[in-house]
């Protein structure tokens, strides 16, 4: 009988300790939900300051309580991360390149910031510049507010050029510039890209322009703008002393590559019979025409678009609206029906007053400081500053430049979607 007693008496202890073993479990372990097998062991915090053995009456005598609000707070994060990828899918990242050298740190500055200010997606920003202006760049582009520096991210690149010929293309038109043809060769995990010049502002989000991408037939590895509208007044058709695309030429100043297709392609061309890669292409193009051309590498862009005219989408002149389209009157068909979508600063117009209207614009922007209204801050005070310039040609199309900027004004303070 005894043997029984003592049996049954070792029974429940046994029972007793392996229930308060899984009671003590439940409460300070947790699964984490998805089933994936990581565990979070839940540890009461202590203040850093206290002493061993000391009690902070600020805590709850009941630790239960600091892991239900634990368990509550992580499953409604997780919760909210997977409603957000639910209903936000995230665009991929749209590239952006610029070449800055000299005097452009500034302006350069100022197109990033208006690119950044109306676009709805990522930017990656890929910026080549010369060594002395990159500290100068990661100084201004860290000093943005948090909100605004979420929305993109940056590269800074040395100005290289292939070693052989690095002076003659450094020299070609103005200082740098002809970097942009080297683009392909260098963002080699790059698949496309917009390039912009210096003097460029965006004043509709960059997404639009980056759409176009999805437009290009299998074929099309380029888009750019004309010149010109009108052939009678366009330089290249007057003036080129080179072939050239099309009835005006193509401006380079806005220019969408899928570098992908640029790096893989064979160009038709009137050096030899068979077709060159785009690294083949560039060095005896320029031998051949150095003495002939006037804007540097936008002229052998011309040369090489006027052989392969199938690999070149256009898009209209609002997407590249310079004093040309307005400086004898209006010549932008498309800007005169839905505005001005990119503002092209071309000749220095945003630094003289012979286009006061396109200096309006550029120094709204620049005085313009995130967060603020956007429309008391930045589109009222460019409204009067360019009533005062409709003694100019570009003037008495005042509201061109502001149609679709009071349009981009809903991006502006736009939160970031959820976990970006």
């Amino acid at each position: 009988m005894r043997r029984y007693i003592r049996a049954l008496l070792l029974c429940t202890v046994f029972a007793v300790f392996s229930g308060l073993y899984v009671y003590s479990k439940l409460f300070y372990s947790d699964v984490s939900v998805g089933g994936n097998g990581v565990r979070r062991v839940y540890i009461p915090p202590r203040d850093a300051g206290a002493r061993r053995g000391s009690v902070d009456k600020t805590v709850p005598p009941n630790p239960r309580w600091y892991h239900h609000r634990y368990i509550m707070r992580q499953r409604s994060q997780m919760e909210a991360a997977g409603d957000g990828v639910r209903s936000r899918p995230q665009p991929p990242t749209m590239h952006l390149a610029v070449v800055a050298c000299g005097e452009r740190l500034e302006e350069t500055l100022i197109m990033i910031k208006s690119a950044v200010l109306f676009s709805v997606g990522h930017l990656h920003l890929h910026i080549f510049a010369e060594d002395q202006l990159h500290a100068n760049f990661m100084e201004a582009l860290e000093s943005w507010p948090s909100f605004v520096r979420c929305k993109y991210n940056y590269t800074i690149y040395s100005i290289s050029f292939p070693s052989e010929n690095a002076a003659e293309w450094k020299k070609l038109f103005k200082p740098c510039a002809s970097q942009r043809l080297f683009l392909p060769l260098i963002l080699k995990d790059v698949d496309s890209l917009i390039y912009v010049d210096s003097d460029i502002l965006f004043l509709q989000p960059v997404d639009y322009l980056w759409a176009f991408l999805s437009q290009f037939d299998p074929s099309q590895l380029a888009a750019m703008s004309p010149e010109h509208e009108e052939p009678r007044i366009a330089w290249y058709s007057r003036f080129a002393r080179h072939p050239f695309y099309g009835r005006t030429g193509i401006n380079s100043g806005v220019m969408l590559m899928n570098m992908t297709r640029m790096r893989s392609t064979f160009f038709k061309n009137d050096m030899t019979s068979v077709g060159l890669r785009w690294e083949e292409l560039l060095m005896p193009l320029l031998q051949k025409y150095k003495l002939n051309i006037t804007w540097g590498d936008q002229d052998l862009l011309n040369i090489i678009f006027h052989y392969n005219a199938e690999f070149l989408l256009e898009f209209p002149c609002k997407w590249n609206y310079r004093p040309d389209h307005c400086i004898y009157g209006s010549n932008c068909a498309s800007a005169e029906e839905d505005g001005v979508y990119i503002l092209h600063g071309n000749r220095g117009v945003y630094h003289d007053n012979k286009q006061p209207a396109f200096r309006a614009v550029y120094e709204a922007i620049k005085m313009y400081s995130f967060g603020t209204d956007p429309v008391a801050s930045l589109l009222q005070p460019l409204e009067e500053e360019l009533l005062k310039t409709t003694h100019t040609y570009c003037g008495k199309f005042h509201t061109l430049f502001t149609q679709r900027l009071a349009l981009s004004m809903a991006n502006v303070n736009r939160k970031p979607p959820h976990g970006r």
